[in-house]
Parts: C-alpha cells; structure tokens; sequence
C-alpha cells in the first residue's frame, strides 16, 4: 500500500468513527434507540455519571433522565483527536451538553468522551466508553424568537421530527 493510499485509508477511517460518534449524539437527542445502539459493539462497556453497563441499558438509563428532566437536548461533538492503530482506535472528544429542562432552566455541562473504537466486519463502533464530566451548571431560559411564528419547523424526540424527513 503506497503512503497516499494508507493517508486515504485513514482519512475514511476517521470519518467512519466520527459518524458512529455523531449515531451515538442524534440517537440520544432524538430519541432513537435503534440509531443510539448503532453506535455501540453488543458487548461495549460504558461509564457515564452514575451509569455503568452495556448499550441497551444505557439507553434506557439516559433516556429515563432525558425523558424525566429535559424536553430538548443536544450533545454537541466538538475537538476530537483518534489514534487509529489497525482495527483500533482511540479517540478523545470533547463535547458540549445543552439541555432546555422541565424546571424552566437550561443546563450546560462539558467534558471529554474517552473511547476504544473497534471495526468488527468492516464496521467501527464503541467497544469501550468513560464519559469525563469536567463542568456544569444552569441559567435561566428566555423566550425563543420566531418559536411561535409558524415559519419554523417544530423539533419531536422521535422520529417525527423534520429531520428524518427526506424531501
């Protein structure tokens, strides 16, 4: 394999993680099991907060306190770095939580997902999960402008929301 063929190999390598760590968020935010899971090996191991355990548990843990204390949320992806080292790879994100709660505040937190990313069958996925929390803390909502215009579409935690729709 040439040097221009491995930098192309792992320029898609980077990609194919970084769509499995973005299948991880939107699943989470819009409450989609299916997609959430999708970002997981069957048998990974996550540590998030007071969480430990595998991928359909976590689901159903975060979803519980998502579903209990927000109506929306988003997990923002922001630096990552990945050490790629044939079928796995290590990566560090940095993320950005921000959540409109139920108590009519809004809640911010930040820190780093650390993960072992493994491909099995050409697939790369989260084999191993330890969630850094780093900060945290509440502000007061606001009104948001247009909200109530009718010009803009209306989120949903499921999959009605206009995302999944395909024009």
């Amino acid at each position: 394999m040439t040097d221009h063929d491995q930098r192309l190999r792992t320029v898609l390598d980077r990609q194919d993680i970084t769509d499995c760590l973005t299948r991880f968020s939107r699943g989470m935010d819009r409450f989609d099991r299916e997609l959430f899971v999708s970002a997981f090996h069957p048998t990974a191991v996550i540590a998030a907060g007071d969480f430990s355990g595998g991928p359909e548990e976590l689901y159903r843990w975060a979803h519980a306190l998502h579903e209990d204390g927000q109506i929306a949320t988003h997990h923002y992806l922001l630096n990552h770095s990945c050490e790629i080292d044939g079928d796995v790879a290590h990566c560090e994100t940095y993320y950005l939580f921000a959540a409109r709660n139920r108590d009519d505040t809004n809640w911010l937190a930040g820190g780093r997902y650390l993960d072992r990313v493994e491909r099995h069958a050409g697939e790369w996925r989260i084999m191993m999960r330890n969630n850094v929390i780093e900060w945290s803390g509440t502000l007061p909502t606001m009104p948001i402008p247009f909200a109530d215009s009718g010009t803009n579409a209306v989120a949903a935690r499921d999959r009605t929301d206009p995302s999944y729709l395909r024009p």
